[in-house]
């Protein structure tokens, strides 16, 4: 019998998403399937650590949804039992290497047909991005059966402190010996062997009925009710600043403008917003709160 085949498509920036990646196709080849691994590789790539002015300039092609070019993406196979998709959301959507890979022809021809696993790695905020990866892959053709979502546990704006000093500096430990690591910790970066293991089984027995509960009983998702409150609301906003910016000619000041809107968003608005919620409104919506999580936690 032919072994089963799989691709693992995947960006990373800072190296975290590798190391992910690594860790989940460990129980792959040890189970004798072949893993195929493709780094995708923007030809203008995006420098890490980031500079501030790089990063936020990026805002308007990623939310837009703008590709950019690829380095030609050279499958071994024509078919596969399964596609592992890994990427990170930058600005609440697809990583703008992420989206142009869903773009690429042949990466669209090998997803028609085919079960693909998500696994993402992200700061907290991925809701939006999953929904827009779950349309491109539909349109594909492609059967999403299962998805992993790795993120930062600590509390969301401890977090923006942390992700930023990592991306502007590219160091990923303490920031002023008192905050916590950033990103996705050594921890969940480890445990992510075990949803291999979970995917590789299904693999195997060649059905994959089930698969994304048993993940989710396993913590492979997360999805958090503030978190998920404010990510619902954000990206309407992201639009507009972005289709804003994105005609302007003097974009490098309004994209200052912008950076200091999100933080004020971030640290003002956002907690506000949140507690005017809890007290006054979420108590009347608690069955459908519990069903849009049901959704995002899902495949469908």
């Amino acid at each position: 019998m032919n072994p089963k085949k799989i691709l693992v498509l995947y960006y990373t920036q800072s190296g975290q998403l590798g190391e992910v990646v690594t860790r989940f196709s460990k129980p792959f080849a040890a189970a004798g399937v072949s893993v195929e691994t493709i780094s995708i590789k923007p030809i203008n790539d995006y420098a890490f650590p980031w500079t501030s002015e790089r990063f936020f300039d990026t805002m308007p092609e990623t939310v837009l949804g703008i590709t950019t070019a690829l380095q030609p993406v050279n499958l071994q196979e024509q078919k596969y039992d399964l596609v592992v998709f890994a990427y990170q959301p930058w600005y609440l959507s697809l990583s703008i290497p992420a989206n142009s890979a869903l773009h690429e022809p042949a990466v669209k021809e090998i997803l028609k047909n085919t079960p693909v696993v998500t696994l993402i790695a992200a700061r907290n905020m991925w809701l939006h991005a999953q929904e827009q990866a779950k349309q491109k892959l539909r349109e594909a053709g492609a059967k999403l059966v299962g998805n992993i979502a790795l993120v930062d546990r600590h509390h969301n704006l401890i977090s923006v402190v942390t992700i930023l000093y990592w991306m502007l500096t590219g160091k990923k430990d303490k920031y002023l010996g008192v905050f916590p690591k950033p990103g996705v910790s050594d921890e969940d970066i480890r445990n992510s062997e075990n949803f291999g293991k979970i995917v590789c089984r299904y693999l195997q027995e060649g059905n994959w009925s089930g698969m994304q509960h048993e993940l989710v009983t396993n913590g492979a998702v997360d999805v958090k009710e503030d978190l998920m409150f404010v990510e619902e609301r954000a990206p309407r906003l992201f639009s507009i600043w972005a289709n804003f910016i994105f005609k302007r000619k003097n974009r490098k000041g309004w994209l200052v403008v912008f950076k200091y809107y999100l933080l004020f968003a971030l640290f003002i608005v956002a907690p506000i917003v949140l507690l005017l919620n809890f007290l006054l409104f979420r108590w009347f919506l608690i069955g459908n709160i519990k069903r849009r999580m049901a959704h995002y936690a899902g495949v469908e």
